[in-house]
């Protein structure tokens, strides 16, 4: 038995109960992560020119996770490495480098003609949606360092196992962000009211998890600390994955945006995009629970079992949402109008597979994490991104004449089963 994250002496085997309990409340923190972007979309659907600021605030978010996306890191690699006072200091020093290194991206972007080059050149956006997504990126410079420590705040509870904390804070964070966005209009008109709200909601949301992390956080291990140095080495990797991983709507975005349909498959891909959020997204937090819970094979087995029917049920949900529910949500509560409402609905139920591809690949990827073969993730993301850029060359020779929307979706689920693919075929042994 290899890559058991925690080690230690012989355990009770794991129980689905306990799962359950450790991972719904993060399940619970991902949906309402969801929701906020989701309120956001829903505001923003009933500003005056609703496509372009949809479609603004859908590439800006696109380019921001591109480079913030590391900092996105931090919980996990808190639970793997942080033991003691200095491989804490040591993490401390690791967020402060990436949020530094992020801000000073997105200012680029936003300032000066990067942004124009990486907008309209390399993404093909038209103008108009360029400079709303600048707006949205002048203001959103400064969440990497909220988001940095958010994450390492977030590790430390989560190791202590209170993950109902984590979901409280974000629960909170919803509250904020209904408040801000009210406020935001005597201000802001356009997308930048979204980053408005978004920046200050998280402000909050980080506050309220460095009080909790500094109650509840379990005691230090002096004997399995780890250097500056040694922290730097496993999250460097960790931390490039989480990167590249972003150019992948980057690439499906690049790729859309110069079909006839260009700024409504935009709008949709950003829609569509905030639902699996919700809908797949709780599925990485499978990472969490095996970093965090599992030690033997028996612990691997159960897990296992509760990914199954969890991947199912999100499954379900979203062909719920796609069909019977499609009104409801998308009416009623993202006021989109009835043309984007027929356009979404078929790729959006295609988008049912996600969460079992999705959620497996996250198993995967806890494996190597815990077995401290974080260069393995690199390699897989990087699979990944060059099927994508051999699909962009392609669509810059083959004129397509398909609904923007429908290929974005195969090209998202495609890249996913490449990444798990290259994963599995690396796996040799273990646990998991």
């Amino acid at each position: 038995m290899t890559a058991c994250p925690t080690g230690g002496e012989q355990r009770p085997t794991l129980t689905l109960r306990e799962i359950s309990w450790f991972f719904f409340p993060l399940l619970l923190n991902v949906q309402l992560m969801s929701v906020s972007h989701s309120i956001i979309n829903a505001a923003l659907a009933r500003v005056d020119d609703y496509v372009v600021a949809l479609a603004s605030f859908s590439v800006a978010m696109v380019v921001h996770l591109l480079f913030a996306s590391p900092s996105y890191q931090n919980h996990t690699i808190t639970i793997a490495l942080v033991r003691g006072r200095r491989s804490l200091r040591g993490m401390v020093i690791c967020v402060i480098l990436i949020a530094t290194y992020v801000s000073i991206m997105l200012n680029l972007i936003a300032h000066t003609v990067v942004g124009d080059v990486l907008l309209q050149t390399i993404l093909g956006v038209s103008p108009e949606v360029a400079d709303g997504a600048k707006r949205v990126l002048t203001l959103l410079a400064l969440l990497p360092f909220f988001t940095g420590f958010r994450g390492l705040f977030q590790g430390l509870v989560i190791r202590a196992r209170r993950t109902n904390l984590v979901s409280l804070a974000t629960g909170v964070r919803v509250v904020a962000l209904l408040g801000w966005l009210h406020v935001g209009q005597r201000w802001f008109h356009g997308p930048e009211l979204g980053a408005f709200a978004l920046l200050l909601c998280i402000v909050i949301e980080t506050s309220l998890m460095g009080l909790f992390a500094w109650r509840c956080h379990v005691p230090f291990d002096s004997d399995n600390e780890k250097t500056t140095g040694e922290i730097l080495r496993f999250a460097l990797p960790v931390a490039f994955s989480s990167g590249l991983q972003q150019t992948i709507p980057v690439v499906i975005n690049a790729i859309i945006s110069r079909l006839p349909d260009a700024n409504l498959a935009l709008a949709s891909f950003g829609v569509i995009r905030a639902l699996l959020f919700m809908l797949s997204g709780p599925m990485r937090n499978l990472q969490q629970a095996y970093l965090t819970l599992v030690n033997s094979t028996d612990d691997y087995r159960v897990l296992l079992r509760f990914f199954c029917w969890t991947s199912l049920g999100m499954a379900v949900l979203t062909l719920g949402i796609s069909g019977p529910g499609n009104q409801l949500i998308f009416k009623h509560i993202f006021g989109l109008s009835q043309t984007l409402r027929d356009y979404i609905a078929i790729p959006l139920s295609l988008c049912a597979i996600y969460p079992v591809i999705y959620g497996g690949t996250n198993l995967l990827r806890a494996y190597f994490t815990a077995s401290h073969r974080t260069i393995v993730l690199g390699q897989a993301t990087l699979i990944k991104f060059f099927y994508l850029l051999i699909c962009w060359l392609c669509s810059l020779l083959i004129p397509l004449q398909i609904p923007g929307i429908f290929l974005a979706i195969f090209l998202l689920i495609s890249s996913e089963l490449a990444e798990g693919w290259f994963l599995r075929s690396r796996r040799t042994g273990g646990v998991g």
